[in-house]
């Protein structure tokens, strides 16, 4: 094993260049051997996987963990030797085989005889010194999505997103210059990800995973899609999360039909894949029982887990794992030999940002071993009051960094229930003027509360069964949280009707498309499909007469507002009503009514708060032209981004709004040539 150890120094001079264990003179060489590390980061990129294992067991300092003799060194390096220490020749491979590890042998015999005490008393002298580990800030437009960014895989560019000319978007910076240029057709574009070759960005913007080709073109939709992240992979495969339950998929990068590529555990989803440089393996983020970050392949269901972690990891292709924990960036060696993180993790950096409620991380690497960082992760939001000019009328508490999602204002907007992220759960809480009050104690995730129109309840979904159901609980706190739709599939709530008769929910599985359903409250409870259509339907909202049900639909390849009619039955084919009309011009996402019916609000692209004018003739509807009433800091802007409607209109006309308070987000951290050894 001495022999073992003495060739692996050989082998890692050979690839780097520089000694495995240096020191001035013998004593402070052999001091190094039994506390250090050899610099892993120096060994060259694209080394092979197998020849990076077997170089890490050479070296071990553990005798009983190292490799014991040339047998072993045969299981780890199989082929290796075939091509090169032999000519070619037309006996069976395995007698081949074994001439070569025996030629191999003697070769590594000689050196370590001939090289390897010369090579450890070789003065310092020869070695090229480290480069500068350097640490130099980007600051962006305005933000509200602070944690979507990406380095292109040289580099040399970063592309993010940002609302620098008023409308969300990504926008493209060359790191050689010191301005950055619109994309156009990204609005309301998150979790930014590049092709291998860098030539072309993808992107989730409006419920649906794009690829723009940065040469010219406008962008190309490939599958529906959550902002639940993405990675390109080198065999010119996309992997993605189609809704915010599901597993991942993955799809061809020129488009075609989307597959699953893991397998759910009872609850949670699987989010944020990153490939690794073979193509075929990659890191994703899991929430659920066993939340934390998995190593996967394309070709297995099966994973591994690595770590727990708060957001989704990154791997340097220097063959680290890069995730945070407690705001701390780490970075642990990952063995994808024996799919384990080794060693101890290394501190990055003592700041970065993660969104608490999509768990995305402000994090990038390129290839070239750049690391990209945030701070902040645009969590502070403040629930506050505007009237139709957008005037501020008011807020409702302090700005909160739990994740407040979805907040709802009650009938007499005495009380605001909204979901809450504290502490890895969502729950529902209840606020008023003097407290915030949690309503939900289950450890499973608790989302998207709706007042019933009296105020003496609410409807959430949840999903401690496994799936995303239905309940219904006191406004009061009082007694237990009551199931009232259970499916296999994954739902959440849009609308409790003004007359209190029905419950309107989106309903999807693990496939691409998400229909209306009705839940009548009274008599049998047996819901039924309002709209299923080939599309996205979802945020279906009734009118408050009743009549009609607005709501949003990708059938026009964006998100738009239609309505449709509504009588409180079933219809036959699903058809919802038969004839539909379109309300938003230019895109539009999550519809509410006016109290009085005659006017529908939603949210534009640029996150700019429209109104419609509504009228009915007869059976027909007669909408008037969309217009603007003022722009707005919603949480989520006007993309369909799965966080859900972030918005209300009470009956005096006032809008209450999610504002995400942190416009101006930190800096974007480039850190170049890290050095893990100065940062332990």
């Amino acid at each position: 094993r001495a022999d073992i150890w003495a060739f692996g120094c050989v082998l890692y001079e050979v690839l780097t260049g520089a000694r495995a264990f240096a020191g001035d003179d013998v004593t402070e060489t052999l001091a190094n051997v039994l506390k250090a590390e050899p610099d892993w980061s120096a060994l060259p990129t694209g080394l092979s996987p197998t020849v990076l294992v077997f170089l890490r067991r050479c070296l071990q300092k553990d005798s009983k963990q190292r490799i014991g003799d040339i047998r072993d060194m045969r299981l780890a390096l199989e082929g290796v030797f075939d091509a090169t220490v032999l000519p070619p020749q037309t006996s069976p491979g395995p007698v081949r085989g074994r001439l070569a590890w025996t030629a191999a042998g003697a070769v590594a015999a000689a050196v370590i005889v001939g090289l390897a005490v010369p090579m450890l008393l070789r003065p310092r002298e020869a070695e090229t010194p480290l480069p500068l580990e350097t640490r130099t800030e980007i600051v962006t437009p305005s933000t509200e999505d602070p944690t979507s960014f990406a380095l292109s895989p040289d580099g040399t560019q970063i592309v993010f997103a940002a609302s620098g000319d008023g409308v969300p978007r990504l926008w493209l910076r060359s790191l050689s210059t010191t301005t950055a240029q619109p994309l156009t057709g990204t609005e309301g574009a998150a979790t930014p990800f590049w092709s291998p070759d860098g030539r072309a960005v993808a992107f989730i913007a409006g419920g649906s995973l794009k690829r723009l080709d940065l040469a010219g073109g406008i962008p190309q939709v490939l599958a529906a899609a959550a902002p639940r992240g993405g990675s390109w992979g080198a065999t010119g495969v996309i992997l993605f999360t189609p809704n915010t339950g599901s597993p991942l998929f993955r799809v061809p990068a020129s488009g075609g039909r989307a597959e699953t590529v893991t397998t759910l555990d009872r609850q949670g989803s699987h989010r944020f894949p990153v490939f690794l440089p073979d193509g075929r393996q990659f890191l994703f983020l899991a929430q659920g029982a066993a939340a934390g970050i998995y190593l996967g392949a394309l070709e297995s269901r099966q994973t591994t887990l690595l770590v727990p972690g708060e957001g989704g990891g990154v791997y340097l292709p220097a063959g680290w794992l890069l995730w945070v924990r407690a705001g701390k960036l780490f970075a642990q060696r990952l063995d994808l030999g024996k799919k384990t993180l080794a060693g101890e993790p290394v501190t990055v950096a003592d700041f970065v940002g993660v969104d608490v409620i999509s768990t995305s991380t402000a994090l990038s690497v390129s290839t070239t071993g750049l690391i990209a960082y945030r701070s902040d992760g645009g969590n502070r939001r403040q629930a506050a009051w505007f009237d139709r000019s957008g005037k501020l009328l008011g807020t409702v508490g302090p700005s909160d960094e739990s994740g407040v999602i979805a907040p709802r204002a009650s009938a007499d907007s005495g009380r605001i229930v909204m979901h809450r992220v504290v502490g890895g759960n969502s729950d529902i809480w209840i606020a008023d003027a003097v407290r915030t009050t949690r309503l939900t104690f289950d450890a499973a995730q608790d989302r998207y509360p709706i007042w019933s129109p009296d105020g003496r309840a609410f409807a959430f979904d949840s999903n401690r069964k496994g799936h995303r159901d239905i309940f219904q609980k006191a406004s009061s706190g009082a007694g237990t949280d009551e199931l009232l739709v259970e499916s296999s599939e994954d739902k959440y709530v849009t609308d409790w009707s003004a007359d209190g008769r029905f419950l309107t929910f989106s309903s999807s599985g693990q496939q691409t498309a998400r229909d209306i359903w009705v839940l009548p409250i009274t008599g049998d409870r047996r819901p039924w499909i309002y709209l299923k259509t080939a599309f996205d339907e979802r945020w279906g909202v009734m009118s408050p007469d009743g009549r009609w049900m607005a709501y949003m639909s990708n059938e026009s390849g964006r998100p738009e507002i239609y309505v449709r009619a509504f009588d409180g039955r079933a219809p036959d084919s699903g058809a919802g009503g038969g004839a539909q009309w379109q309300i938003s011009a230019a895109g539009g996402v999550y519809p509410v009514w006016r109290a009085d019916g005659k006017e529908l609000f939603f949210i534009a692209p640029g996150g700019e708060m429209m109104a419609a004018p509504i009228a009915a003739s007869g059976s027909a509807l007669v909408p008037g032209a969309p217009v603007m009433l003022f722009r707005t800091k919603v949480y989520g802007g006007g993309g369909n981004n799965e966080q859900g409607r972030q918005y209300n209109v009470t009956r005096d006309g006032r809008f209450m709004i999610n504002t995400v308070t942190d416009g101006a987000a930190s800096p974007i951290t480039l850190l170049q040539n890290w050095n893990p050894d100065a940062t332990k």
